[in-house]
């Protein structure tokens, strides 16, 4: 059995908001946080198929996350 992790760390301008909004996918591939101005997400895994499917939602989501976060804040 192969052991995959990552980290995928993007900046935002809310990121307590965005890594909020993210929060309830942290299961047990997931974990996102924010730190240092932005958001980090630790990804660790032993299937390809389901690390790239979790990835895949993940972008999807961090990018609806990022929009709504923007348009509540103004």
């Amino acid at each position: 059995m192969i052991a995959i992790e990552g980290t995928i760390r993007t900046t935002h301008a809310h990121p307590a908001c965005v890594a909020g909004a993210l929060s309830a996918d942290n299961l047990s591939l997931l974990s996102t946080t924010a730190a240092d101005g932005g958001v980090v997400t630790e990804i660790h895994g032993s299937r390809l198929r389901s690390i790239i499917a979790s990835v895949d939602d993940y972008l999807m989501n961090l990018a609806i996350a990022e929009e709504i976060c923007t348009y509540v804040s103004h």
